[in-house]
């Protein structure tokens, strides 16, 4: 029992390293400038590791110290949450444009009339070949990292499992094992709380004081503490791990069942001629990529489509849609229980789940708003003002790359109070945040001049949030009311002493066909719904803006 309570420990915190990562994604692309494929290759890229060993791992379980091995796999595991957490201190402070002009940079995006020199390119600054080479340095440690990940994970859950399993009675095997099964479901749900709990803090609040801090937690621009859920999940790895360095070999068993593993090859072709066994997995490797694109960029689609902070977007993730597939597959397996269902009304079960899952899930399709107006990107005044508003800017020498993004009195969203014509700035004393920009001859509002306030003006979907909530996490339990029917459809059609192999070649087949495809083949969808690019050294860097109609649909 207390190898059960150890190795559930060690599960919930190997699984808050991966969960925060897909919490923390949105943060860390738009702190290193990734494309949604890159990010989505990063969070995938662990189950590489992971795939090339599992098959080893599993043939040699038996002869092997096993706990031995679950606690150096744990080792690499919290080595490889700080790896993740290392970026963060090798690269300089988080640099984003400023308009302010006060003690911390002489450079603006104001409009300033008369005045070419000042400018500058705002973000060229940053363009030398060590900052180019820092990047690739800093990828380069994210991929080592979720590699290091995946191959330290390979002994936890098969050794894990098999060790419980040889070792307790017949009878209290199947509630160990579900114990450790729920907790697997509940890892990543801590991780996006931790990562909600972490993404209020600024960035760099170990390099910064407070009162250089201008950014709110709502300006497009902020970037939490993502590094330090991190250092926080592998720290906890790194304590689960102590104890299996003193766990037997061997336990006294209490009752014996033999597994025979049969032979390689002709075990796996038995396995997959199964039309039974094959089409179960194909079908769960249907819907697991789909959790796997959704669990990585969900956080991201709350963010752009009703305009929350990733904090928030987080919280309910962690909150409501994983808890929502727990109480979904919790009340399958009950429903299996409770009418001893056989093999055909299983399969009906999973039918009937994944059907009304869909008939939910459809109206997702509508629930959203378009961008918002952003001018020069969704949305060109000249069809509202004829000629004056593209030149009520052009004296401004306004720089390029600016994104600073403002919203006009007249709920237009510019990219930098200089595109907006903006000549001056209100600072708040108190805390060097910025109240308003006035003066802006792009802005004009009767005849007058208007002003505009810092932040994005928003999707303005905020009465769709809570609809869309709802729905998506009663899919959410519908879909994984069919999650335990379809193991018992593999488990139970296959002979006897395949039983170990064939779920090895199942969780194999999920990983290479779902797993690892699955974000990348979302987030390469989501980028080719961005309107506009933020450039780095001539290069495409983080999105900016999305259209959020296609955004949504795709």
């Amino acid at each position: 029992q207390f190898f059960v309570f150890c190795h559930g420990l060690l599960q919930l915190s190997q699984l808050l390293v991966s969960g925060y990562l897909k919490s923390s994604i949105s943060t860390i692309e738009r702190r290193y400038g990734l494309s949604s494929q890159t990010s989505g290759l990063l969070a995938s890229f662990n189950e590489v590791g992971n795939t090339l060993l599992i098959v080893f791992v599993s043939y040699f379980g038996s002869r092997v110290h096993r706990p031995r091995f679950i606690g150096c796999g744990a080792i690499l595991v919290s080595l490889a949450g700080f790896l993740m957490s290392l970026p963060h201190f090798i690269t300089g402070p988080y640099k984003y444009d400023q308009s302010v002009a006060s003690v911390f940079s002489n450079t603006t995006d104001l409009c300033q009339p008369g005045v070419p020199g000042l400018q500058g390119n705002l973000s060229d600054a940053s363009c030398t070949p060590s900052a180019v080479r820092e990047n690739h340095e800093v990828l380069l440690v994210m991929f080592i990292a979720q590699a290091l990940l995946g191959i330290g994970g390979v002994p936890i859950q098969p050794f894990g499992i098999s060790y419980i399993d040889d070792f307790a009675s017949e009878r209290n095997s199947p509630l160990y094992l579900g114990i450790l099964f729920s907790v697997t479901i509940i890892g990543p749900g801590v991780g996006f709380m931790l990562g909600s709990a972490m993404l209020r803090f600024y960035v760099d609040i170990d390099k910064v004081t407070g009162d250089e801090v201008q950014l709110t937690n709502k300006d497009p621009r902020w970037v939490g503490a993502w590094w330090l859920g991190f250092l926080v999940a592998a720290s906890l790895v790194a304590l689960s791990a102590v104890p299996y360095f003193f766990f037997p070999k061997e336990m006294p068993k209490e009752v014996g069942e033999v597994y025979i593993y049969g032979y390689f090859p002709v075990v796996l072709l038995r396995n997959l001629r199964h039309p039974v066994y094959l089409l179960v997995v194909l079908a769960q490797v249907n819907l697991s990529a789909m959790v796997a694109g959704l669990a990585t960029f969900m956080g991201k689609f709350l963010e752009r489509q009703f305009s929350l902070t990733a904090s928030l977007a987080n919280m309910i993730i962690g909150a409501v849609n994983i808890p929502g597939a727990m109480v979904g597959i919790v009340v399958g397996g009950a429903i299996l229980k409770r009418f001893q269902m056989s093999l055909r009304q299983c399969s009906a079960m999973c039918i009937l789940g994944m059907f009304l899952c869909l008939l939910v899930a459809f109206p997702l399709l509508f629930l959203g708003c378009p961008t918002q107006k952003v001018v020069g990107v969704t949305y060109s005044e000249s069809s509202e003002f004829g000629h004056h508003a593209l030149e009520c800017n052009l004296q401004c020498n306004c720089p390029e790359k600016a994104y600073n993004p403002i919203c006009g009195s007249n709920a237009i969203e510019y990219i930098s109070p200089c595109s907006a014509g903006c000549r001056v700035v209100n600072i708040n004393t108190d805390n060097n945040s910025v109240l308003n920009y006035t003066n802006c001859s792009c802005i004009s509002e009767n005849g007058l001049e208007g002003f505009a306030k810092p932040g994005t003006c928003g999707t303005g979907c905020s009465h769709l949030f809570l609809p869309f909530v709802v729905l998506s996490c009663l899919a959410g339990i519908l879909a994984s009311t069919s999650h335990t029917p379809s193991f018992m459809l593999i488990l139970r059609s296959i002979q006897p002493e395949d039983k170990s192999f064939a779920v090895g070649i199942q969780f194999m087949l999920l990983r290479v066909l779902a797993w690892m495809p699955g974000p990348v083949l979302y987030g390469s969808a989501i980028d080719t719904t961005c309107i506009l690019w933020e450039k780095k050294c001539d290069k495409k860097a983080a999105c900016r803006y999305y259209d959020n109609n296609l955004f949504r649909q795709r």
